[in-house]
């Protein structure tokens, strides 16, 4: 037996204009109720009969055939049986759907089952209803459906039903016999009252425009990028200032896993702000996405980066909750806002999230975007995409990310935990995100005829051999160590020098394994590296494109990030070669950063604005300590004015995208003659 659904939709209505094509959780009523009917297993053809071009647009865009309904039928005294009877002239059926779009929460399953009623010959007619136990008056004081001289228990009453209006399912032969949607015997399929809103009146049209992030099944975002206001989305859209003027916000922590994951996935994520404002920059910078401040138009600003990122704006979400957002959202095919918005704002939005911002909003919009995506889910890694970032622990390096600052202690530690730990808190303060050491097992990594080789020093003459075990640590020295890096927030690792010392850091957890240039074509120690499954970092000083390819073919690409080093100590301007920084990026199409040697912070900061993404230098006490290394490293005030000049240099590369910058307005208006 065919099944067909009707759905009227005239153009006038005298309560809320153009109503059947108002947005209801970003989504035009008349949509919503072809999209129930199309999901329905039961229904096998779906018309809107329609008076308006712009409705039957949209339901033709939305899968559904259209009927365009005569003038005579289309007054607001027209029955629906009217539309209904008219479509049945030119569409066969045996069962029809009577759907109507004032019913903004229709379930396909109530659908199918109130169908399968009729079908299975329960009944003639089968409309939508929601139990109710109230007790019912007239003006006069008199009761409708009870004594109020005995008014019983809730438990004690059967419930009636009250007729939602949402559907009417009926035998179609019936229908054009009596002309009206009851007739024969009546049956209710029961609907929960969340379904049961009828929108007549604004305030209906309000009610269930809050209710829909919380009724409506979430829908998964098929984006490519995500770009995000700031107040009132990553924030409460509250400050908390000071008595020096200096503002605070309230953010999730949520939002910042979930902003990693989308970047993992290769999910473009953008924060766009009206205001200028420290905040936002600190923000941005701790997620790890660019910003763009000061912006009197957003919409022109989002068009042109759009642009320049050859992006489709219909494969874009736009997140915004003021009326200053309706300009970006309005240009891309996922207007997105918070259930707290402007009235506007959530009027404009395709989907209106359930999570407030500040409380996770920006983590609920990841969560979908990462379901649309089936190979990815929030419980497990995302495959890396091409020059994307590989994850250290929690910490996301690669383009796009804060510049990863590694402090390598090394061997200046000189074999005394306390010079360790006090490295450590030199490289905390500066600001670094992670400190390396050296692990070796020296009667493997000396070669023979040095280990008797006499050695002066500060402990006495001893063999290079006894030198090389003074001052390695062992497990219970590098706990302390670890515990100490983890205390300052740091990370911490090392470069194993051979395959026992690989075991040796596996059985401490380190996050990530170094390779040192001087280990580039040691196989061995490659392949017992790669068995860990750690991300690798590998250095490439003193070593031909050929051995490079032979340890990215025994590594592989899926964790690997390369660091450009020239192993000369200390480092020649002459020899560094900045520019094979772009050379391996485009060779090997992993994350690359830089490993310094040189005396100045000049090379290093160069190698930033190539693109190194992580940038690893020496660090001393002091450099005329004892010991082969000092004298190429950082004491601690050069190691925090790199650490400041990396930050500053990432804010100052921008995004590209040539604008006039809010502190550019007054001279303009001064200085410039001639104005177009």
């Amino acid at each position: 037996m065919r099944v067909l659904a009707v759905i009227p939709a005239r153009g006038g209505s005298a309560g809320i204009p153009l109503k059947n094509l108002a947005p209801v959780g970003g989504v035009p009523l008349v949509v919503r109720a072809v999209r129930a009917c199309l999901r329905a297993e039961s229904i096998d053809a779906v018309v809107v009969s329609t008076d308006h071009e712009e409705i039957a647009r949209a339901a033709r865009e939305a899968g559904a055939e259209v009927v365009l309904r005569p003038e005579e039928l289309s007054g607001p005294r027209s029955s629906s049986e009217s539309a209904v009877l008219h479509t049945l002239e030119s569409h066969e059926a045996d069962v029809v759907v009577l759907v109507q779009c004032t019913s903004a929460f229709i379930d396909h399953h109530d659908l199918d089952e109130a169908v399968r009623t009729v079908l299975d010959g329960g009944a003639d007619v089968v409309f939508s209803g929601t139990a109710s136990h109230a007790f019912l008056w007239t003006t006069a004081g008199s009761g409708v459906n009870h004594d109020p001289a005995r008014r019983p228990m809730r438990q004690e009453r059967d419930p009636e039903y009250r007729e939602t209006g949402a559907f009417y399912v009926m035998r179609a032969a019936g229908l054009r016999e009596h002309g009206h949607r009851f007739f024969g015997t009546i049956a209710v399929q029961e609907v929960p009252a969340k379904h049961a809103i009828e929108v007549d009146e604004p305030q209906d049209l309000e009610m269930v425009r809050a209710l829909a992030p919380f009724v409506d099944e979430p829908e998964p975002i098929d984006v490519d990028a995500v770009i995000t206001d700031f107040d009132g989305v990553h924030t409460d859209d509250r400050a908390y200032v000071d008595s020096e003027g200096r503002e605070m916000v309230l953010v999730s922590r949520a939002d910042g896993m979930g902003v990693s994951l989308l970047k993992r996935a290769g999910v473009k994520v953008l924060v766009m702000s009206t205001e200028q404002n420290p905040v936002v920059s600190a923000r941005a910078r701790k997620l790890g996405v660019p910003v763009l401040q000061g912006l009197t138009d957003k919409r022109t600003v989002l068009r042109d980066w759009l642009a320049i990122e050859k992006l489709d704006p219909a494969r874009v979400a736009y997140v915004g909750n003021d009326v200053n957002d309706l300009g970006p959202m309005s240009l891309v095919g996922w207007p997105v806002t918070v259930p707290d918005a402007h009235p506007r704002v959530r009027a404009a939005a395709r989907v209106v999230l359930g999570t407030a911002g500040g409380a996770g909003a920006v983590r609920e919009l990841c969560e979908r975007v990462l379901a649309a995506k089936p190979e990815i889910s929030s419980h497990q890694p995302a495959t890396r995409p091409l020059l994307g970032p590989v994850a250290i622990g929690d910490v996301l390096v690669g383009d796009g990310q804060p510049v990863y600052v590694i402090a390598e202690i090394g061997i200046n530690h000189n074999g005394d935990v306390e010079i360790a730990k006090r490295l450590i808190d030199v490289a905390a303060e500066a600001g670094c995100q992670a400190v390396k050491f050296q692990k070796r097992t020296p009667e493997i990594c000396v070669p023979d005829e040095q280990k008797g080789q006499i050695r002066q020093t500060p402990w006495g003459e001893m063999t290079y051999l006894e030198y090389k075990l003074r001052t390695e640590f062992g497990h219970e020295q590098y706990r302390e160590i670890a515990a100490h890096a983890y205390k300052r927030g740091l990370q911490w690792f090392a470069s194993p020098w051979d395959a026992p010392s690989v075991d040796f850091l596996e059985e401490l957890e380190v996050p990530v394994h170094k390779v040192a240039s001087a280990s580039v074509a040691d196989h061995e120690l490659l392949r017992a590296l790669a068995a860990t499954g750690k991300p690798i970092i590998l250095s490439t000083g003193m070593s031909t494109l050929a051995e490079i390819d032979r340890a990215v073919e025994i590594l592989g690409t899926g964790r690997l990030i390369m660091m450009h080093a020239t192993s000369t100590y200390p480092l020649p301007p002459e020899e560094a070669n900045l520019r094979a920084i772009t050379t391996l990026k485009e060779r090997y199409g992993v994350p690359v950063g830089y490993s310094g040697h040189e005396r100045g912070l000049q090379i290093s900061l160069a190698a930033v604005t190539l693109g190194a993404v992580t940038v690893e230098r020496h660090i001393t006490l002091d450099r005329t300590m004892w010991g082969s290394d000092h004298a190429a490293s950082l004491e601690p005030n050069g190691l925090e004015h790199l650490v400041r000049d990396i930050r500053i240099i990432e804010q100052a590369m921008g995004d590209g995208i040539k604008r006039v910058f809010p502190g550019e307005e007054a001279p303009k208006a001064r200085l410039r003659r001639v104005t177009v």
